[in-house]
């Protein structure tokens, strides 16, 4: 079986290791959406100390679906040399890289982005209370076109690889959950009709990807609420975002505010649903959800319970925590 130590390699770009530092905002941005020196040192402190895939926190495709004001951007063509010395940075240091695009959907405010916040329909993601516009097909079909010029930016930027966000409350994950989508046209209902935008969206990185660039998608398994998406949903769903050319799940859970309080002392509290999306796909799938010690990483990869492990919370509080976890691992 494989170990945490061993490399991984996805369509030509070679992770060193199994560990991956997840997108994690850190609002070091300006208004601009600009990288900055804190975004170089930030990651270049975490690849220098063995992180095998870094992927970078989550990037706007669009001013009007940012989070918070010093947010990370990918919108603008100007924008792409500061992301290519980002990414030069992270390869200097050793690791992949990866970007986040994301669209915060109705999982933002008013007071951020200058206008109501829109999503699948008038329902508010939880934990936010904040009553959305409903999208209409036409505003769909311009923000797939949003996510295919975010794409060619990270192209052009170097970046080794792509994530989409769909996970927590953000707007892809608002149309695949029931809660949030109360859609009546073709995007919504059935669990087809729910998939449909994400999948159009994924469609169209690839599409300015081509066959031999890396996807990864940041799936939300679990609303882990009444009326939410359901594991059950989720093992149909994920054979459907690889078949329309997704590399590597990421599986998280949780509709913005709606993860159980309980779940915050388990370590690897979403392994499990790492482990039951695994048994659908044939594509390697990261674990993730509190994982604070080496040899838990290790088991959740020799057991093959996933492919890659995502440490978080750890790598924010000790850059080092990638060396010396496989050091302990000797």
């Amino acid at each position: 079986m494989p170990k945490l130590s061993d490399s991984l390699t996805i369509k030509g770009v070679t992770l060193r290791n199994r560990i991956v530092m997840p997108p994690m905002a850190n609002d070091l941005s300006d208004e601009s959406g600009a990288v900055t020196s804190r975004h170089l040192d930030h990651y270049r402190a975490r690849a220098e100390a063995e992180v095998g895939l870094i992927i970078v926190e989550h990037s706007y495709i669009t001013p009007r679906g940012k989070m918070t004001a010093p947010q990370l951007g990918i919108h603008d063509d100007g924008l792409v040399p500061g992301l290519r010395g980002l990414a030069d940075t992270i390869r200097a240091g050793g690791a992949a890289s990866a970007i986040q695009l994301t669209h915060a959907g109705a999982n933002t405010t008013a007071e951020i982005i200058g206008c109501q916040p829109v999503g699948p329909a008038d329902v508010a993601v939880p934990g936010r209370g904040v009553e959305p516009r409903p999208l209409s097909a036409d505003e769909l079909s311009e923000l797939i076109g949003l996510y295919r010029d975010a794409a060619r930016r990270a192209i052009e930027a170097g970046f080794d690889a792509i994530e989409i966000h769909g996970a927590h409350g953000f707007l892809l994950s608002e149309f695949l959950s029931p809660y949030t989508n109360r859609r009546t046209d073709e995007y919504g209902g059935s669990l087809e009709n729910r998939l449909r935008f994400p999948l159009e969206v994924i469609t169209a990185v690839r599409e300015v990807a081509g066959p031999d660039y890396p996807l990864l998608y940041r799936f939300g398994a679990s609303d882990f609420m009444q009326e939410g998406l359901a594991l059950d949903e989720a093992r149909e769903a994920a054979p459907r975002l690889v078949g329309v050319g997704i590399d590597i799940l990421d599986v998280s859970g949780g509709l913005c505010g709606s993860r159980p309080k309980d779940l915050s002392g388990v370590q690897g509290f979403y392994v499990p649903l790492a482990e039951s999306i695994k048994s659908v796909v044939d594509v390697p799938v990261i674990a993730v959800g509190g994982i604070r010690e080496a040899s838990f990483a290790n088991s959740v990869i020799e057991d093959g319970r996933a492919d890659l492990v995502a440490v978080g919370r750890e790598l924010l509080k000790n850059p080092d925590w990638a060396r010396e976890a496989l050091a302990s691992l000797q």
